[in-house]
């Protein structure tokens, strides 16, 4: 307002010096003025052409100044650290030193925080959520921000217990070992197999802190193993209202099982005494199959299989069955000679690139890179993500790179051997959305087969409405868990629940074609949602849910994660151990604000 004011008095007085200059002399002194001349002066002819010609070029410079702004705004480059970022007015405006910018693995959530901790000690730890309860300031648990929709990330401030990373103790006779939070969950493996011990199960990569992984309900896979949650024998938890508490079976329990899937909203979790088993090596079979063939061995591979996951390839029949079992010590690891080497079993996606990539350069789309490493040098995963990067929303180009994809997979079907934490993992590929799923799917001995008819109608979805659908779509499998508010809970012992992940790659960190894939993506899982998630009772997973921005689907929401879970009582046990919410944020608050009011 004020550049405002200043810019039209400056317009003035260019104008009064114009008309004063000797080109243009200063007209004579009035005379004195006859009754009622000032309004026959005002109602004349020429003084009427004199503010017409003012009001067009004050018309005319404000133009000029408008057309000048929004041609800088729009040509000036976007720094290397925001291309991923939406366009936002004073974007280039320096930050405070002191903000920390924190962002999750696949950059689809970042903040700036003013705040964000990291104690070394339980003491340290406590004191800091004393201080922060006692000043109302945020204190968000981010773990190590691996989620993919930032459900630690805040604002206002974080705590992150990297510095509390020890082994406390370990209990070789009841395979229990109790560690600081912070452990991450290779570290923690590594420290414990010299005492012939190891996890239960893993997730797909092996760098969340062990209080994440447990407090947003992750899981592995195997029908006859729990999520994660499940394996807390007992916890320490500092709370901003009760200070440190301990809980267990035996102390509170209900609010022990709350609290082992309390998403990070009931307190830190700063210790957790975890049950383990013994380390054994694994063998993993991984062979090509099909739809009509997995319904005829579905039981049998879900019973027989200590650990067992179906990759599907949309656009073709090919599901990619990967089983994970003990090495038998009599018969030791099986004998195979694999039928194609490494690089045969690559050829088909190398020609592709190599053809794809000439064919997009002739159009001008994708320059040559001088700099561009051999092809040979790249992964299958990262060969996949620079395919897709070529043209990730064209239809029959993602088609081509999943046909490419399922001939790798049959290339590679053999034995492969080695300790759990080396097994269990898998190569996720760059950065991507994903949204999984968990639903009920009958009980170990009696299967329902809800798992493989949710697949064949999520695959009809994807081909009806010519989704650019990338691979693979994940299937998994857990037992219950007793955590009420894991998506896997269930009070009945033998219940098995399967876990579908979608996925669709950002490839680039091109702004605009990042844009354009996420508005693609949110428009795939929302398909799926609409047609699916209430027929087969389906809810996300807590570290994959969005929190929709239109008010009626936020209440639908709301409403359905009322339904499955013990909202009631979970907000109960936040007011009481976090009255002020210091440990809350814009999507706890969403999911489950302090009234029925948004």
């Amino acid at each position: 307002m004020f550049r405002s004011f200043s810019l039209r008095r400056s317009f003035q007085a260019h104008l009064k010096t114009l008309t004063h200059s000797p080109q243009h002399p200063p007209p004579p002194p009035p005379s004195l003025p006859l009754p009622f001349s000032p309004i026959r002066t005002l109602s004349t002819a020429p003084s009427s052409s004199s503010s017409e010609a003012e009001l067009r070029k004050y018309l005319g410079y404000t133009a000029l100044i408008v057309f000048c702004g929004a041609a800088t705004y729009y040509s000036f480059p976007f720094p290397e650290n925001a291309k991923h970022k939406k366009a936002q007015l004073f974007r280039y405006a320096p930050l405070p030193e002191d903000l920390h910018t924190v962002s999750n693995w696949s950059g689809t959530h970042e903040v700036q925080t003013r705040h964000f901790h990291q104690p070394e000690n339980l003491k340290q730890l406590e004191e800091l959520v004393k201080e922060s309860n006692e000043k109302r300031a945020k204190l968000r648990p981010v773990g190590s921000g691996l989620s993919p929709n930032g459900i630690g990330l805040a604002r206002g401030g974080m705590v992150n217990l990297a510095l509390m990373d020890k082994v406390l103790e370990v209990d070789k006779e009841k395979k229990r070992v109790r560690v600081q939070a912070g452990i991450r969950v290779q570290q923690l493996v590594d420290e414990i197999k010299d005492y012939g011990l190891t996890l239960q199960n893993f997730a797909s990569i092996r760098e969340q802190q062990i209080g994440g992984i447990l407090q947003v309900g992750a899981h592995g896979t195997g029908a006859k193993l729990p999520p994660i949650d499940e394996q807390i024998v007992s916890m320490k938890l500092v709370t901003p209202a009760k200070g440190t508490i301990e809980l267990s079976k035996e102390k509170d329990p209900e609010l022990f099982y709350l609290a082992r899937c309390g998403l990070g909203g009931l307190g830190v979790v700063a210790e957790v005494t975890i049950q383990c088993v013994e380390r054994q090596e694994l063998v993993e079979h991984t062979t090509v199959s099909n739809l009509k063939d997995l319904k005829k061995n579905h039981k049998k591979m879900l019973s027989e299989n200590k650990h067992v996951k179906y990759l599907y390839i949309p656009y073709t029949d090919t599901v990619v069955v990967v089983t994970c079992n003990h090495v038998s010590k009599r018969r030791g690891p099986p004998k195979f000679k694999p039928k194609y080497s490494k690089d045969e079993a690559m050829q088909e996606i190398r020609e592709l690139y190599k053809e794809s990539l000439k064919k997009y350069r002739a159009r001008e789309i994708t320059p040559p890179d001088s700099n561009e490493p051999d092809i040979n040098e790249f992964s299958f995963t990262e060969l996949r993500d620079k395919l897709l990067s070529l043209d990730p929303l064209n239809k029959d180009h993602v088609v081509k790179v999943n046909h490419a994809e399922a001939e790798f997979w049959r290339k590679s079907e053999g034995y492969r051997v080695g300790w759990s934490d080396e097994i269990l993992g898998f190569d996720c590929g760059g950065q991507q959305w994903v949204s999984e799923t968990c639903f009920p799917v009958g009980t170990l001995s009696k299967p329902s087969m809800k798992d493989l008819e949710y697949i064949e109608e999520l695959k009809k979805l994807i081909e009806k409405n010519e989704i650019p659908a990338p691979a693979p779509i994940e299937q998994r499998w857990t037992a219950r868990s007793q955590s009420p508010m894991s998506p896997a809970s269930s009070s009945a012992e033998d219940d098995i629940f399967s876990w579908v992940g979608i996925i669709m790659y950002l490839p680039t960190m091109d702004a605009r074609q990042r844009k354009d894939i996420t508005e693609e993506f949110f428009h795939y899982r929302r398909l799926i949602q609409s047609q699916l998630w209430d027929k087969y009772s389906a809810y996300e997973h807590w570290a994959k849910i969005e929190v929709p921005k239109d008010k009626e689907e936020l209440e639908a929401l709301q409403a359905r994660l009322k339904n499955r879970f013990p909202v009631d009582a979970y907000k109960k046990a936040r007011k009481e151990l976090d009255p002020n919410r210091i440990l809350s944020n814009n999507l706890l608050e969403k999911l489950f604000p302090l009234s029925d009011n948004i």
